[in-house]
């Protein structure tokens, strides 16, 4: 079957007013150990976000009640995605470290990595597919 501009012209316009496909990443933080201050969520999409050379794709701030707590990050096209999440406990608008520079208010990233050091990108990204997805994030 052949097609002139004319016949083409309705099914062009189908494909180009068909939606992007976009979901969300529920994010299930747990292992909040006091209930004051701000837990914060960065969404990056690549190395370059995630060592904080470019802006998070999203980000979120909620407020402490219970020892768990739920974020959803909407509409992300389907691709590779890492959660760094940070818990400033008293409230001074910095994660606080010890002497080490180890951590010593909540902190936890996505893939959960075991590693005594911040993961790498590779080590904490998740895939999102166009339908969305869920993770689980434990803090430390």
């Amino acid at each position: 079957m052949t097609c002139n501009a004319l016949t083409c012209l309705p099914f062009a316009l189908l494909l180009l007013a068909s939606p992007v496909l976009a979901g969300d990443l529920q994010v299930h933080l747990d292992g909040i150990r006091v209930q004051t201050g701000t837990v914060r969520l960065a969404l990056v999409d690549g190395p370059a976000g995630w060592e904080g050379k470019a802006p998070p794709v999203q980000a979120q701030a909620l407020t402490p009640s219970g020892d768990s707590a739920q974020a959803v990050f909407k509409n992300l096209p389907a691709g590779e995605y890492a959660v760094l999440v940070t818990h400033d406990e008293n409230g001074n608008g910095q994660l606080d470290t010890n002497v080490l520079g180890m951590p010593i208010e909540g902190y936890g990233f996505s893939n959960n990595p075991r590693v005594q050091r911040k993961p790498t990108f590779e080590e904490a990204r998740v895939q999102v597919p166009a339908d969305g997805s869920a993770i689980n994030i434990s803090l430390r």
